[in-house]
């Protein structure tokens, strides 16, 4: 481990993690926007989902490489490209986990709501999206880590954020970036995923006596 590398190339360093950041966060933000309301068309017409899952399930096996390719035609070595291609990977886990959330509330729940007078907009936020939030939020802590993951190898194409680290060890057959590279990824998998949790905590104060 060579830390003068690590000293006079900090700002290098600070600037791949805070892409990598920017990279993640907007990729769960465009695929949560994509996924919540086809999550609530194929809740409001089951025959959607199974269609639904199907695409999104095809997207998710796509390999990344080759899908970068097929998009660069179209959006050339931009971070659009590795926004589209991220966000396409996190629609499967997102889709997936909002309906069975949401297909997870009771029905006399639903009807109760329905006889205080709630509307249907009224019923999904105060009360379908509180008793749905704990599996919403696990599918977005995995999509969460597999995208940290995953934009890595959007190095390749120039936006990778961490993954520059790993190209500049690959290329100078050195070791620290690869290192430092290695740790910030597995560190910012896991303080996103603590970072969830904390949020689900505090969102969700009845769940807190439930064993």
């Amino acid at each position: 481990m060579n830390w003068e590398w690590v000293a006079s190339n900090s700002h290098q360093i600070t600037a791949a993690l805070l892409q990598h950041v920017q990279l993640v966060g907007l990729s769960l933000l465009f695929g949560f926007l994509i996924a919540f309301p086809l999550a609530l068309m194929a809740v409001r017409w089951p025959r959607l989902y199974g269609p639904s899952l199907a695409v999104t399930g095809v997207m998710f096996t796509i390999p990344s490489l080759a899908l970068f390719i097929l998009l660069m035609p179209f959006t050339g070595l931009s971070m659009a490209t590795s926004l589209i291609g991220l966000t396409l990977y996190t629609l499967l886990i997102l889709f997936r986990n909002i309906v069975q959330g949401l297909r997870g509330v009771s029905p006399s729940v639903r009807e109760a709501a329905r006889a205080l007078g709630y509307t249907p907009a009224r019923r999904l936020f105060a009360v379908e999206l509180p008793i749905a939030l704990p599996v919403i939020v696990a599918g977005i802590r995995i999509a969460a880590v597999t995208i940290i993951g995953m934009v890595t190898v959007t190095a390749l194409i120039g936006q990778g954020g961490l993954g520059q680290l790993f190209i500049t060890g690959f290329t100078l057959s050195f070791a620290t970036p690869l290192i430092i590279g290695f740790v910030l990824s597995v560190a910012l998998a896991v303080a996103v995923d603590l970072a969830l949790v904390g949020i689900l905590y505090c969102l969700t104060p009845w769940q807190r006596g439930v064993r």
